[in-house]
């Protein structure tokens, strides 16, 4: 397996009062997949995903990824591991705004080991011709799309998309879908995705369907549709 999450408890202490954001949760994954979990506001979601790409940590249980215990990872380890073999795309784009479409992927290029050719990605998710632009003068579709080439120019191993289309009209929603299945084809990249959109678990070879921090339900999707088809 790809991912292994066995037993994963998150909880969080305000005072007196603890919140158990993830009861014990597990799930696995195969290199190459499309996974999507798939739950509403405050399931634990968002949560889930910064623990396995090493933003946080749980309080106990076990996240391999790639063969790396995650979970044992040391702060200055995690940053490496971070750098190296993921790649983050945000509902929000976090791009720079002084900088061009072309600088802000070069930012992460510079860091990266094995970095993808930037106008190859760019091209890729159809931006080369907005190379030169700065954020200011995009579209939000546009701007997703940046945010996605800055992430997959890294070369990262796994692609973790957090609500990827959740600030974006449907027209631009199925552009970033198809992307991203391309960059799965292409570049033969793992994407886990969270989303509340249940349409979206059409494209996903696993689904994980998550309540109050719990898996309730997963299942395999026998035949994965192409992004373009989904409707909601």
């Amino acid at each position: 397996m790809y991912i292994t999450v066995n037993e994963l408890v998150k909880k969080y202490k305000t005072g007196i009062v603890t919140t158990n954001v993830l009861k014990g949760l597990s799930f696995k994954m195969e290199k190459g997949e499309i996974g999507v979990i798939l739950g509403p506001s405050g399931s634990g979601k968002s949560t889930l995903m910064n623990i396995v790409g090493g933003i946080d940590r749980g309080n106990s249980g076990n996240v391999v990824v790639d063969k790396i215990e995650v979970h044992k990872l040391n702060d200055k380890q995690l940053t490496n591991y971070r750098r190296e073999k993921i790649g983050f795309v945000f509902q929000f784009y976090n791009l720079v705004p002084n900088l061009t479409v072309g600088e802000n992927i070069e930012v992460v290029e510079n860091i990266s080991k094995s970095p993808l050719i930037i106008d190859e990605v760019l091209e890729a998710v159809e931006m080369l011709d907005k190379k030169f632009r700065f954020p200011r003068e995009l579209s939000g579709g546009e701007q997703q799309r940046v945010s996605l080439a800055r992430a997959v120019v890294k070369n990262p191993k796994l692609l973790l998309c957090d609500e990827p289309t959740g600030a974006l009209d449907y027209t631009s929603s199925l552009k970033i879908l198809q992307l991203l299945q391309l960059v799965n084809e292409k570049y033969g990249t793992t994407v886990l995705m969270i989303t509340h959109n249940e349409a979206i678990t059409a494209m996903a070879n696993k689904v994980f369907k998550l309540r109050s921090g719990e898996i309730t339900e997963e299942f395999i999707n026998e035949k994965v549709e192409r992004a373009e088809s989904i409707v909601w």
